[in-house]
């Protein structure tokens, strides 16, 4: 299967901004881990970052046809974008919210998730490692529903 990881904004900053909320390890180090999981695993992944919330909703756009599922940080975005809501919706691909913090466990405004309702998990506080996990949980939910519709 082939899977698009899609970083929202200043994701691109990691490994120098807030060290104490997302950790030491830059954008380069996570997707170099995500890639070794996907290739274990025997999958295909794509990255992509976008600061911009038009950008990020093109990306998801146009993931159809190309993968199998998307796993997203959205980053600030999670709180205030119905446009990416929208595309999500939209594409009709299985998709993995994932987050290096909680959230929910941070300022007030983060308590909004404009997104809960659109994907079909997420995975956020364990840091980079999240997008691995998140991506197993993606595959398993694909061999879920092909499982259901062989039978």
């Amino acid at each position: 299967m082939k899977f698009l990881i899609l970083h929202g904004p200043n994701l691109n900053l990691l490994g120098t901004r807030e060290k104490a909320i997302y950790g030491e390890h830059t954008l380069e180090t996570i997707n170099a881990c995500i890639n070794i999981f996907a290739q274990q695993a025997g999958h295909e992944v794509t990255f992509a970052q976008h600061n911009v919330e038009g950008e990020l909703v093109n990306a998801i756009q146009q993931a159809v046809g190309r993968f199998d599922g998307i796993v997203i940080n959205p980053a600030a975005y999670t709180h205030t974008s119905v446009a990416i809501r929208d595309a999500i919706l939209a594409v009709d691909l299985p998709v993995v919210e994932v987050h290096l913090s909680v959230p929910s466990a941070r300022e007030d405004f983060r308590q909004v998730n404009m997104l809960a309702d659109a994907v079909v998990g997420r995975v956020e506080g364990f840091g980079g490692d999240g997008y691995s996990l998140a991506l197993q949980g993606l595959i398993r939910h694909m061999e879920d529903l092909s499982l259901e519709t062989s039978s």
